[in-house]
């Protein structure tokens, strides 16, 4: 740990020029002590270092001093693909080896290379997960991309919404995806390829037995399909409903793609009051009922009658509460 702490530090220095200890501290998550001793201990194996005191001092390397240390370890090399989601990669548990394969490429990058990449760093910035929404907890998220980048079947105990609702069964991990902030397996081993989110997974244990990913499977196309599929089996309904014009042009705001697409595609001409006509797909009236009812007043249900009926019971008792007095 210490010898690779010594490296990142000459790295560093060699990205940044110039650091003060607390600002090295910071970034390698240490004392303020703990990089005096590694500069010590860097001067005494021969490094150029020099450290000027005060407010706009710090540690820097003397003459144009480079190491050669820049190539990646198998974990780092491995952790490429996430150095764009630190997040991401903290779950899984490659938070430090994305942090040094970061600083790694960055050091082997030409001065004015470099420069760009630091300058595009401090202005972009990926968030994955959806607003107002936390992302999963997903204690056994480590464990499975072990088994996946390993070829390790395992067996799961899964919580899922149709009966019976705990289910066991051995799977082949095949891969992972992070979908608005939450994490799902694709894995095969039974019939056909399944989709489970991690964080349902209430046991799971590692086998020993290995498996072999089928040749030409290709995580990002089977993703693709499985949402197109998805959206297709959940919206087996569909429902009428007359919105108003400002509520017609937030739609994309309001639902997901599918609902949205839909309206417009099937939009009528405004009537006299200006609002529109659309079909969307549903789920179910029990699945629409909150959709439609954040629309408020700006929306009128049409159609199925058992959603304007369930609607019409809602609101009557919602008056009767709200006419009680306070």
């Amino acid at each position: 740990m210490r010898a690779s702490r010594l490296v990142s530090i000459l790295l560093l220095l060699q990205t940044r020029e110039r650091m003060t200890a607390q600002e090295l501290a910071d970034t390698l998550e240490v004392s303020v002590r703990t990089v005096y001793r590694d500069m010590e201990s860097l001067s005494a194996a021969g490094v150029p270092l020099y450290g000027e005191p005060g407010h706009d001092g710090g540690y820097q390397l003397l003459g144009g001093f480079r190491t050669r240390l820049t190539g990646l370890t198998t974990d780092e090399a491995d952790s490429l693909f996430l150095t764009g989601l630190p997040t991401a990669a903290a779950d899984l548990g490659m938070g430090a080896a994305v942090t040094a394969a970061q600083l790694k490429l960055m050091a082997s990058l030409p001065v004015e290379l470099r420069d760009r990449a630091g300058r595009i760093a401090e202005r972009f910035h990926l968030d994955a997960p959806p607003w107002y929404r936390e992302s999963d907890r997903a204690p056994h998220l480590s464990t499975v991309a072990e088994a996946v980048w390993n070829n390790r079947a395992v067996r799961v105990r899964y919580l899922r919404w149709a009966e019976p609702h705990e289910i066991t069964r051995t799977v082949e991990p095949y891969g992972l995806v992070l979908k608005a902030g939450h994490w799902y397996l694709v894995a095969g081993g039974t019939e056909q390829l399944r989709t489970y989110r991690i964080s349902r997974i209430v046991d799971l244990h590692v086998l020993d037995e290995r498996f072999e990913r089928p040749d030409g499977f290709d995580l990002a196309d089977y993703w693709q399909n499985y949402l197109q599929f998805f959206d297709t089996r959940r919206h087996q309904d569909e429902a009428t409903v007359r919105l108003s014009p400002s509520t017609f042009h937030r739609l994309p705001h309001l639902w997901g793609s599918a609902m949205a697409d839909a309206a417009h595609r099937t939009a009528t001409p405004p009537d006299a009051d200006g609002w529109t006509c659309v079909t969307i797909p549903i789920e179910s009236v029990e699945q629409a009922l909150p959709e439609l009812l954040k629309l408020g007043a700006e929306a009128e249900i049409l159609a199925p009658a058992g959603l304007r009926e369930q609607i019409t019971r809602t609101l009557d008792a919602l008056t009767r509460i709200y006419r009680r007095p306070v």
